[in-house]
């Protein structure tokens, strides 16, 4: 015997099925407002979302004279903040490592806090790697909604960062799942099939 789905099983699949949609249509609008306001990958303050990740990408790879722009775009109170968040976040993954981090810490011989590389390949090599993984890992914090300074609202609510086309395509889709299967001619043939022979 066919089972078929209760009226409230029906109601969750739908549900389910809108809460899919709209968490997709949230993500694309984010991702167009990414590619859309570059800048947002400039801001000094994404350096505090991780700053021990911020160290092994980009700050290692800075001369003198890079860092020392950095800091006075940042600021006095910029600088420390910077340092002392980067300070906090070695001495907790110092006392509670995280198994899925890329690095170990360890107190060397002198007391210091220095980081292992527990796989070399993950390592970043250049200066330009180091900004791409940096910028695939802002992105997607961003995506995920984790940047607490940001005002997700104004752009989740926002339908000019919209991508049309798979807005269109996943009407087209829903309208093709919701139609009735008619076949034409089933069965026997009887009588005329409707097309003119000349």
């Amino acid at each position: 015997m066919p089972h078929f789905p209760s009226a409230g099983q029906a109601n969750d699949a739908q549900e389910s099925e809108v809460a899919h949609t709209l968490r997709i249509r949230v993500k694309t609008r984010r991702r167009r407002y990414l590619e859309q306001n570059g800048d947002y990958f400039d801001s000094p303050s994404l350096e505090l979302a991780d700053p021990l990740l911020y160290d092994r990408m980009i700050r290692r790879f800075q001369s003198a004279a890079e860092r020392e722009a950095d800091g006075r775009e940042k600021g006095y109170s910029g600088m420390l903040e910077a340092d002392l968040m980067r300070s906090e976040a070695k001495i907790e993954a110092l006392n509670h490592p995280d198994p899925n981090s890329p690095l170990i810490y360890r107190r060397d011989a002198s007391g210091a806090i220095t980081a292992v590389e527990q796989d070399e390949e993950d390592r970043p090599k250049t200066k330009e790697e180091g900004l791409s993984k940096w910028r695939e890992y802002v992105e997607m914090r961003f995506l995920r909604g984790e940047d607490q300074d940001f005002d997700y609202k104004v752009v989740d609510e926002d339908e000019r960062y919209d991508d049309l086309d798979w807005d269109r395509r996943e009407r087209e889709e829903n309208y093709f799942e919701q139609e009735e299967a008619e076949f034409v001619g089933e069965g026997e043939k009887k009588g005329e099939t409707g097309v003119q022979d000349y």
